[in-house]
């Protein structure tokens, strides 16, 4: 019998190792339209798009570069000031951040992050970098959206040191290239539920990878900061059910999420295995495979995922 076809989601997802890379490249182009040291800076999209805006925001300010807030592009705050606002947005043409956009014009310098030269965006923003490398056929966002990260987190390293504990991007590439093709946790591949925790940077990677898994698989996933985890969303874990870390481990978690019958998933925490831990970044890229795995599993396809179209255009 022949293998079945690999879905465009995989293929991309695949390609991550090689597209970060060439965001490290591309970070020494674009610099300049990059936030600066000292900049109070606000970073916006919407979906997967606020969800790299959030992580870049928490990285930029661990490492010292400036005051940085993350918004949802329909609830940015346009009465405050900034000096820079960078947008992220795959398609070029999603509605909100093209208003966004218009709305501040003029005002505050603005930088956007696409993957298609030839769309609003390009119009609407005062620099533009754009990734089109890294675009995508998939409805699902995975490479375009850690790749627009990856060249935020480059730009970090041209401009200053990174925040204690923090890889390069090209340290990064190598763990992702590990992560597209180690198997998956058998506890994450047989459980009925997944609640990603993430601490710091890493809590936006966990709600990325939370959508990931209710866009392709229609998973029941949840995501908290891992600290304010045991403050309530614990009493969803139990047997068969899997709480999966990105990033370090807080002290009395593990022992917690035993004590519930829970699996705990933190990479961070390899040292005792011998293993070398991966980026969270790189983890990222686990769990947007589990993702298309409990897809396919269920019959489902992960290219054409329920109730979702590539950009929201609204009326």
């Amino acid at each position: 019998m022949a293998a079945a076809e690999q879905s465009r989601t995989a293929a991309e997802i695949a390609t991550q190792p090689h597209s970060w890379r060439r965001a490290a490249e591309a970070a020494a182009d674009v610099v300049d339209a990059l936030p600066r040291p000292g900049e109070r800076v606000a970073v916006t999209g919407c979906g997967t798009s606020w969800f790299m805006a959030q992580a870049y925001a928490a990285l930029r300010e661990a490492a010292g570069q400036g005051e940085t807030d993350a918004f949802a592009s329909s609830e940015f705050p346009v009465g405050r000031a900034y000096d820079r606002v960078v947008a992220i947005t795959r398609s070029g043409t999603t509605s909100e951040v093209l208003d966004l956009l218009g709305v501040v014009k003029g005002r505050v310098a603005t930088t956007a992050l696409t993957a298609d030269a030839n769309t609003p965006v390009v119009d609407a923003a005062d620099r533009v970098a754009v990734l089109d490398w890294a675009d995508e056929e998939s409805v699902v966002q995975t490479r375009f959206a850690t790749t627009a990260l990856a060249l935020l987190r480059a730009g970090l390293e041209r401009h200053g040191e990174l925040p204690a504990g923090a890889k390069s991007v090209e340290r990064a590439a190598v763990d992702a290239e590990l992560a597209v093709t180690q198997p998956l946790p058998e506890a994450a591949l047989t459980a009925e539920q997944w609640t990603f925790l993430g601490r710091g940077w890493t809590y936006g990677l966990a709600l990325e990878a939370a959508l990931k898994m209710r866009e392709a698989a229609g998973a029941w996933t949840e995501a908290y900061p891992a600290m304010e985890y045991r403050h309530g969303p614990i009493a969803v874990t139990g047997p068969g059910r899997v709480a999966w870390l990105l990033g370090s481990l807080p002290e009395g978690l593990a022992g917690d999420v035993e004590r519930v019958g829970g699996a705990l998933l933190a990479d961070s925490d390899c040292a005792a295995t011998g293993e070398r831990a991966l980026d969270p970044m790189a983890d990222l890229i686990r769990a947007q495979r589990l993702a298309v795995t409990l897809a396919e599993s269920q019959g489902a396809d992960p290219d054409r995922p329920r109730n979702l179209s590539r950009s929201v255009i609204l009326g």
